[in-house]
């Protein structure tokens, strides 16, 4: 019954560091608190990512936009790092951790794993971003420009939506 929560915003998730690394699409991602700047991510221990955050105890959130579709198809429907051969990623160091950031992503946060909990058959990583970069095009003065981001929702399994271009206000 999850689905009826959807459509959700579409993230990619960046684990490991070296050669050793993984990305993963993730729907189930929340901001936790603002001070300090949390985020938590479900990821099932099936998952290679899975395997790396628990190892490392760092993740990026890297955030895709449309252009990036093909990209999020490979690393959501396929598993393990091999999948990563496929994809026109660019990985780029990041400030504050060693996993790698994606160089075409609108932003990317660096996140340290503060806890851990596990809730049916997902576990539930909690993580302090400590450091994000981001295009300042799509970002201006800090908000984000739907009408030239083009940010991915996961509508259903193999289907994707963007945010139209209408901006809808109250007041």
């Amino acid at each position: 019954m999850y689905y009826l929560l959807y459509p959700k915003r579409t993230y990619l998730i960046v684990s490991g560091k070296g050669n050793k690394r993984n990305v993963m699409a993730a729907d189930w991602l929340m901001p936790l608190s603002d001070k300090p700047f949390l985020v938590g991510v479900a990821i099932s221990p099936k998952n290679f990512s899975y395997q790396l955050i628990s190892e490392n105890k760092e993740f990026v959130i890297s955030v895709p936009t449309l252009e990036m579709l093909d990209d999020v198809w490979i690393v959501g429907r396929n598993h393990g790092p091999e999948k990563l051969k496929e994809t026109k990623l660019t990985f780029v160091p990041s400030v504050k951790i060693e996993t790698p950031g994606i160089k075409e992503a609108a932003a990317n946060l660096e996140c340290k794993v503060i806890d851990t909990k596990k809730y049916g058959n997902y576990t539930f990583f909690v993580g302090e971003v400590i450091h994000y970069t981001y295009n300042k095009e799509i970002f201006p003065n800090n908000r984000p420009d739907v009408k030239k981001a083009k940010f991915l929702a996961h509508s259903s399994w193999a289907e994707f939506v963007v945010n139209e271009e209408k901006i809808y206000r109250k007041g």
